[in-house]
Order: C-alpha cells, then sequence, then structure tokens
C-alpha cells in the first residue's frame, strides 16, 4: 500500500459522477413531492405486512436523503473516498460493490428492526462499506482532520465511525451502516482469502499433474527399455524361440503405444 500526503482524490469517476446526478435528482423530486419518501423508503413494517409489494425498497431507499446536510456529506464522503477505490477496481465492480453494501444495510435492518415503522433513508449503509474498503486498502493514508491536522487513514476512519455512532441523533440507522461495513470487510477479506486458495488449489493440481506426467513418462521409459532388450533377443534366438511372458508383454506394449498415439492426436 502506498503512503503519503493526499489532498482530494482527483478526478470524478463514472458510476460516482452517475450516482451524484441521480441521488441529486431523487432528493429534488424529494422537496417537492414529500410522499416519495414513504412510498420508496424502506419501512421494515410495511415490507413484511405488504410482502413482496415493497421488496423494490432495499434498493430504492439508498437514493433518498433526510435533508441538504445528509446528501452532503453522503456524497462527499462517496467522491473522496469512493473515486480511487473505482479507478482501481474499474466502474462495474465498483458499482457493483456499492449496491450490494447498500442492499447488505437493508438486510441486516429487516432483521433487527421488523417492527420499526419510520422510513429508513439514504446511502450511508453503501458509504459506509466504502469506508471500510479504503481503510483496509489504503490504511496509511494521511487524511486532514477538519482539514488541518493529518492523520492516517488506519485510525482516522475507524474514529469517524465510532463518533458517528456515539454522538448522532437518534433517527441515525446504525444497523444500516454497520451492514455495509460488515458487507465491506467480508468482500475485501474474503477475496483475499479466495485468491490465496485458488492460488494454491492450482498449484496443488499442477504438482499433481506433473507428478502423474512423470510417473508415465518413468512407466514409458521402464517398457522401452524391456522391449529393447527383448527385440536384441529376438535378434539373437529368432521370434519363435522367446518365451511367452515375453511375447505377452510385446502385445501389450505394442497396444498401449498405440494406444497413447491415439490420445495424442485427438
Amino acid at each position: 500500500m502506498s503512503s503519503g500526503l493526499r489532498i482530494g482524490p482527483g478526478k470524478l469517476s463514472v458510476f460516482i459522477k452517475w450516482m451524484l446526478v441521480i441521488n441529486l435528482g431523487v432528493f429534488i423530486i424529494q422537496l417537492i413531492f414529500p410522499r416519495l419518501t414513504y412510498i420508496l423508503g424502506l419501512t421494515p413494517a410495511a415490507f413484511y405486512s405488504e410482502f413482496p409489494n415493497r421488496f423494490y425498497q432495499i434498493l430504492t431507499y439508498m437514493f433518498l436523503h433526510g435533508g441538504f446536510g445528509h446528501i452532503f456529506f453522503n456524497m462527499f464522503a462517496l467522491w473522496m473516498f469512493g473515486t480511487e477505490i473505482e479507478y482501481t477496481w474499474g466502474s462495474r465492480a465498483f458499482g457493483r460493490f456499492y449496491l450490494i453494501c447498500g442492499l447488505a444495510g437493508a438486510v441486516l435492518t429487516l432483521i433487527f428492526l421488523p417492527s420499526q415503522s419510520i422510513p429508513m433513508i439514504g446511502a450511508s449503509g453503501a458509504i459506509y462499506g466504502i469506508l471500510t474498503a479504503y481503510w483496509i486498502m489504503f490504511p496509511n493514508r494521511y487524511l486532514y482532520l477538519y482539514f488541518l491536522f493529518p492523520i492516517k487513514v488506519k485510525w482516522a476512519i475507524p474514529g469517524m465511525m465510532l463518533l458517528g455512532f456515539l454522538f448522532s441523533a437518534g433517527n441515525v440507522a446504525h444497523l444500516a451502516h454497520l451492514g455495509g461495513a460488515l458487507y465491506g470487510l467480508i468482500y475485501l477479506k474474503s477475496d483475499w482469502r479466495l485468491t490465496r486458495l485458488i492460488g494454491k488449489y492450482k498449484n496443488l493440481r499442477y504438482n499433481q499433474r506433473e507428478t502423474k506426467l512423470n510417473k508415465n513418462r518413468m512407466e514409458a521409459e521402464d517398457i522401452m527399455k524391456r522391449v529393447d532388450a527383448i527385440l536384441d533377443k529376438i535378434n539373437e534366438v529368432g521370434i519363435e524361440n522367446i518365451s511367452k511372458s515375453d511375447r505377452k508383454f510385446l502385445d501389450e506394449a505394442s497396444s498401449q503405444l498405440a494406444h497413447e498415439k491415439k490420445k495424442e492426436e485427438k
């Protein structure tokens, strides 16, 4: 992982640009039609009582926000921490990760708060997944706390999450945050472990194949040595004077060689 001071993530990436446009557009529509919050926000009690009619809410809730400050800080964090991840992974993989983090936040809320009757809205679950990914990928980067004090990512992001949990208002969707963060952690760590496991599996298969090839090669060499010895004997005494076991061996060796040749031709 690289380290050093960094101010801003750089040019807007493709997926994040679309998220900024869509979220801002939906926020404006919310201001005009407040009822949209109840239609597209995730209300666990209604989700279960009217299942599966409100199934779409596990996705739509993350495009709604409760005020200017809410949407500003979510979109700022998306740009600030997500841009480099998108450029590293590619827009498709990053977009999939973002949406699944949001879905994970919805699922955790539905599991532990099934009777909640207040709509849950916001992209914070997805944002917490991105914060977790950035924390794992760039732990030694520096962030400027309050734009003044440099602090490493490995301390800054857990600190921000903890402060958000301890000092936030009572209407904050902590389970959505936790769901997104957990998925981000599992995704990056399991991806790392799976990569190692796949590499070990490939090496094992390669070693097994090499062992088998070496064994077949040694067996073929032994066969040819015995065939040469029998042929030398035929030259000395004639084919009618060799033993039945030698004749049987020549026939079996001939059949085996013909079989191997056919396999190579295929």
